[in-house]
């Protein structure tokens, strides 16, 4: 709740600022004397920006169902599905959230996730791979990684840093587009309400542009919260074997998830260069080091 009430202040400020911004410019009366009403835009983007975000995490268990082939273990029927569902509860229980869903999914690889529209309406999956693969000491701590995750509320925090990041870039990218339009096509747009013809090539561009200067932020998060979530499975189950089970996933067959998933998995991809700005994981060995400096052991 805390964290919830601090992200919404913050963007209550950063729309201040934009307001600020836009008047002490003078953009506003740029905008309104090219047909545009600032103010309905950022109404406009921010339904529209968000509506994604947050459709994708309610439908996250749902997808997780039918595309992942997450089978709930309502009854267990083999000795790994009970234990798997009592470490489930016991780490909820110690998190303080309600008992997860908890589901197997077939996959060679070794990965688990947390998901749901809530930390107390969570799915919490492991592949077949992490059960024939890991020890249970490294098993335990990394379904204390998945639980620290639902009981951060870390899936709503991810829709909703996604969906402020979807808004400004659909803002801002007609903001300026409205304003390069008029820059470009000079005094012919002082007798004209409305687009120029420069506008939507202008928009396309900057869309693409701001996009993906958007993502590096939601992916700057998460790689925050995969070393907030170790920190909590080390709280859980101890250091030791927390930096055994990441080493397992790097000596291993470590393997992202599909899709919007990706950034729900315990394992991700490995890559160096700019293209690290856009990881939705820290490397293992970074995570590794940070474990062991004790770096987020109070986050």
């Amino acid at each position: 709740m805390k964290r919830l009430l601090l992200f919404l202040l913050t963007n209550v400020a950063v729309l201040a600022l934009i307001t600020i911004i836009v008047r002490a410019t003078g953009a506003d009366a740029a905008l309104a004397q090219r047909g545009m009403d600032w103010h309905s835009l950022l109404v406009f983007a921010a339904v529209i920006g968000f509506a994604g975000s947050l459709i994708s995490l309610a439908l996250s268990k749902w997808q997780a169902k039918t595309f992942m082939g997450v089978q709930v273990i309502g009854q267990p029927q083999t000795e790994s599905a009970s234990w798997l569902l009592e470490t489930v509860r016991e780490h909820a229980s110690r998190v303080g959230i309600a008992m997860p869903e908890v589901g197997i999914y077939d996959g060679a690889e070794m990965n688990a996730f947390a998901t749901g529209a809530s930390r107390n309406h969570a799915l919490v999956a492991v592949s077949s791979g992490l059960l024939r693969g890991m020890t249970r000491q490294e098993a335990h701590a990394v379904l204390g990684h998945e639980m620290t995750h639902a009981a951060n509320g870390d899936m709503v925090t991810l829709a909703l840093i996604q969906g402020v990041v979807n808004t400004f870039v659909i803002f801002l990218s007609r903001v300026l587009g409205t304003l390069l339009d008029g820059f470009i096509s000079g005094g012919r747009t002082q007798e004209r309400r409305g687009p120029g013809p420069f506008y939507f090539v202008s928009v396309i561009v900057l869309q693409v542009v701001l996009g993906l200067l958007a993502n590096i932020i939601v992916m700057w998060f998460s790689r925050q919260r995969e070393f907030r979530a170790d920190a909590g499975g080390a709280r859980l189950d101890g250091a030791g074997n927390m930096i055994a089970a990441l080493e397992r996933l790097q000596a291993g067959e470590g393997a992202a998830l599909p899709g919007s998933l990706r950034t729900f998995g315990i394992s991700g991809e490995t890559t160096s260069g700019l293209r690290r700005l856009f990881m939705s994981h820290p490397p293992i060995p970074e995570r590794i080091a940070a474990l062991r400096e004790g770096r987020y052991a109070n986050a």
